[in-house]
C-alpha cells in the first residue's frame, strides 16, 4: 500500500506541494493525473526518496523508501527512461542491478522474458528504441517481484500491440494483489485500467475517488481532468 500524508515541499521559496494526501491500495490500479509542473513529479520522487518533503510522510507499506530493506522487492518504480547506460547490454544491466539488492543473475533473464526482450538480451541499451526502452525500464522495476509499482508514462514509445501488452500487465498486476499508481497523460488510455484517479493541479490534491466518482456527471475522465484543473485545451488552428 502507498500512504501519502500531508506532503508539503517548497523549492526556491515556491510552495511546490501542498499538504498532498492520497492512498493507493492493494489489488487496484490508481490513476494519478496532473497538468504538467502539477506536482506529480515531485511527489513521485518524494515517494521514491530521491527527494525530502518540507513536512508529511510518503510512506510504502507503512515505511519510507529509505528505511526498506531491499527495496527492489518491495517497490518496483519506471521514470524516465530505462536507467540503462548506454553501453551496457540489456542483461548486463540487469544483473547488475539484482546484483545490488542480492538477487540472482537468472531473474534478469526471467524479467526479459515477462516484458519481450528476450532476443534483445544482448543488445546494448544505446541501441535500443524508445519502446524498447520502457520495456527495459519495466523489466528493472519487476526485478524483485514487488508488491507495490509505480510507473511513470508506462506507454510511452510503445506500439498499439505493446500499449494492449501493458494494459493486459497492469490489471494483471494488481488481480494479483500488487498496487500500481501509474501516472499518465493519455487519459483515454488511464481509464481503460484505472480503478481509482487522483487529480493534483497546482501542488495540491483536487478529486480522489473511483474512476465513476472523479468522473462524475462528465462523459469522460477527460472531460472532468479539464473541469477540475480549469485546463484549455489548445485548438489546432
Amino acid at each position: 500500500m502507498i500512504t501519502v500524508d500531508r506532503v508539503s515541499k517548497t523549492r526556491s521559496r515556491t510552495r511546490i506541494l501542498h499538504d498532498v494526501t492520497f492512498e493507493a491500495r492493494p489489488g487496484r490500479v490508481t490513476g494519478f493525473l496532473g497538468p504538467n509542473g502539477a506536482g506529480k513529479t515531485s511527489t513521485l520522487r518524494i515517494l521514491l526518496g530521491l527527494d525530502r518533503p518540507e513536512s508529511g510522510a510518503a510512506l510504502i507499506c507503512g515505511r519510507p523508501y529509505r528505511k526498506l530493506d531491499r527495496p527492489l522487492t518491495t517497490i518496483g518504480a519506471l521514470l524516465d527512461g530505462s536507467g540503462a547506460h548506454r553501453a551496457r547490454t540489456a542483461r548486463a544491466h540487469l544483473r547488475w542491478v539484482a546484483a545490488s539488492n542480492g538477487l540472482p543473475d537468472s531473474r534478469a533473464d526471467e524479467v526479459l522474458e515477462i516484458v519481450g526482450l528476450t532476443g534483445d538480451a544482448r543488445k546494448r541499451a544505446g541501441r535500443f528504441s524508445l519502446g524498447m526502452s520502457r520495456r527495459l525500464g519495466l523489466a528493472t522495476a519487476l526485478l524483485g517481484d514487488p508488491e507495490v509499482l509505480v510507473l511513470d508514462e508506462p506507454v510511452n514509445g510503445l506500439d498499439p500491440v505493446g500499449i494492449r501488452w501493458m494494459r493486459e500487465f497492469l490489471r494483471n498486476s494488481a488481480v494479483q494483489g500488487r498496487t500500481v499508481l501509474l501516472s499518465s497523460h493519455l487519459m483515454s488510455e488511464l481509464a481503460e485500467i484505472a480503478d481509482d484517479v487522483i487529480v493534483i493541479d497546482k501542488g495540491r490534491i483536487v478529486a480522489r475517488g473511483s474512476l465513476a466518482e472523479v468522473t462524475g456527471d462528465h462523459r469522460t475522465l477527460e472531460d472532468a481532468f479539464f473541469a477540475l484543473t480549469a485546463t484549455e485545451a489548445v485548438r489546432p488552428w
